[in-house]
């Protein structure tokens, strides 16, 4: 687009051109002259070095953020998004699947140059190519407020890599999370992406999944790791590393000291890449959140990776899903986190190991140590009908029947096992009261059951959560009807005809009011 162009074609009586209502479907689709009163004004930032920008001022600064896309679609000749329209004005804008296409991209951009309010811009498979990235890498140049973009699945391939790296070598813009999944990247693209992640420290969150990288890649991108000082969560699942491109990568993360979060899922690593993962887990202090599910990996990786579990302090979640894994690959697992006091696990995803009773009876030593870890897995072989219904007895209407009993509520119940008498508490301790209380025995399994219940996904469990609305016994499923099993309630006398029959509260169901009489037992 020419600089010496505005950004709308001048028009005859421009001033006499009727005013439609904000309201009205026209204003999001009328391709006539937009109405000439506008709701906000936002100014436009000055000295721009970009396209995107309107060259008349004057007319800038009197145009709305509506107006000013509408005059944007009509300039580059596409039909503009009513969702847009309806949203610009958020913090978080979703236009994935809207096929906008590289005009319409560029119409977006044109409005987002000088939008102060959208921090979040999702534009997910829209086949925007290198001529949208453009336009979009022009916008970012003036506006400083949007941090999070995805531009996934838009086939930009490496011209499209090249325009992105290009831009954030610069370190010249607010986004702090890149979606860049499913875009066609091979080999060559993984050279300029790395050049300048090696030197952007804004990029805290980058996902690369979903496209063709193999060893090649792996090698360049655990180069950029090794010297990357920004970011803190990186997502490389559904690529085509091997052995080679696990070793550089696992290179790289021996001396990364702010990655956080690593996902390798559904790649080729093998047993060998796990021999280097597990010297990862030995010296790297960092890393918090492991996904290696899908790779490959069996007894012989497990037993490496077991190796770097009994010293490291930092891991909190290894996912190992989708690996041919067996029962004694998963005790050496579990074994080297009871070896390591000072293990902070919390999540142990072996899901698809069908495991034995034995395995349990070790699993429950290595709680005894650990009891913040839970361990997934399949299921549990020959176990007996009866254990099966201990295991999996809900937790909560065992403590429900202990608090009606006692004549407190469930919140009652779990603030008395706090030492502070308060409704927060730390996940940790409360699963280390949970399982030490005599109240309301329950085994490891019953207990994680609880946390999930209560847990805020802050490291906090609120007993707030425990509690739930009590109906009346007479809250009608429908009109003449009453719910005799409401937990809590008093115990209620059912006579039918002559015949007097108790219900406690563990009675389930609902009865027609017309053929029995509730009466408390304090007036029988």
């Amino acid at each position: 687009m020419d600089n010496d162009k505005p950004l709308q074609p001048e028009t005859e009586d421009e001033t006499e051109t009727e005013l439609v209502p904000q309201s009205s479907d026209k204003t999001l689709y009328c391709e006539a002259e937009p109405p000439p009163t506008v709701e906000k004004v936002k100014p436009a930032r000055e000295n721009s070095e970009t396209d995107l920008e309107i060259e008349d001022n004057e007319k800038f600064f009197t145009t709305g953020q509506k107006e000013l896309y509408l005059e944007a679609c009509k300039l580059v000749g596409v039909v503009p998004v009513s969702y847009f329209i309806r949203n610009m004005e958020e913090s978080y804008v979703n236009l994935n699947h809207h096929g906008l296409g590289p005009r319409g991209t560029k119409a977006i951009a044109i409005a987002l140059v000088s939008n102060t309010a959208v921090t979040k811009l999702e534009l997910e498979d829209n086949c925007i190519m290198e001529e949208g990235v453009l336009s979009l890498v022009e916008m970012l140049q003036e506006n400083y407020y949007l941090q999070e973009m995805n531009i996934s699945n838009n086939h930009l391939g490496l011209e499209g890599a090249r325009i992105i790296s290009d831009f954030f070598e610069r370190n010249s813009s607010s986004i702090w999370n890149l979606e860049l999944s499913g875009n066609d990247f091979k080999e060559e693209s993984a050279a300029p992406l790395c050049q300048a992640l090696s030197t952007n420290y804004r990029i805290k969150k980058l996902d690369l999944s979903h496209n063709q990288f193999s060893d090649i890649g792996g090698e360049q991108l655990g180069q950029m790791l090794a010297i990357n000082v920004g970011l803190t969560s990186l997502d490389l699942s559904w690529n085509n590393f091997h052995t080679r491109g696990a070793v550089a990568l696992c290179n790289g993360l021996r001396g990364n000291v702010t990655l956080t979060k690593l996902d390798l899922s559904m790649n080729g690593l093998g047993n060998e890449g796990a021999v280097a993962l597990g010297e990862v887990l030995r010296l790297n202090s960092c890393l918090v959140y492991l996904d290696v599910g899908g790779n490959d990996i069996g007894n012989e990786g497990a037993s490496k990776i077991s190796k770097g579990l009994e010293s490291n302090e930092s891991l909190r979640v290894l996912k190992l899903f989708l690996n041919p894994i067996s029962m004694d690959g998963a005790i050496l697992l579990i074994l080297a986190i009871k070896r390591n006091p000072k293990s902070r696990m919390e999540e142990l995803d072996i899901s698809n190991v069908l495991v034995s009773e034995q395995f349990m009876k070790t699993l429950d030593g290595v709680y005894a140590v650990h009891p913040q870890l839970d361990v997934v897995f399949k299921a549990v072989q020959g176990l007996s009908a009866k254990k099966t219904i201990f295991l999996l007895t809900n937790p909560m209407k065992l403590i429900q029947n202990y608090a009606d009993q006692h004549k407190i509520t469930v919140m009652d119940f779990f603030k008395s096992l706090n030492p502070t008498g308060t409704m927060k508490m730390s996940v940790d301790e409360f699963q280390k009261v949970m399982i030490e209380q005599t109240k309301v025995p329950l085994n490891q399994y019953q207990v994680r059951e609880v946390i999930k219940k209560l847990d805020e996904k802050t490291g906090m469990v609120n007993f707030r959560s425990a509690q739930a609305p009590r109906r009346s016994p007479f809250s009608a499923r429908g009109p003449g009807w009453a719910d005799v099993s409401s937990p809590g309630c008093p115990v209620y006398t059912l006579l039918l005809g002559a015949s007097p029959t108790r219900l406690f509260p563990a009675c389930q169901g609902w009865a027609p009011l017309s053929t029995l009489l509730l009466i408390p037992n304090s007036l029988v």
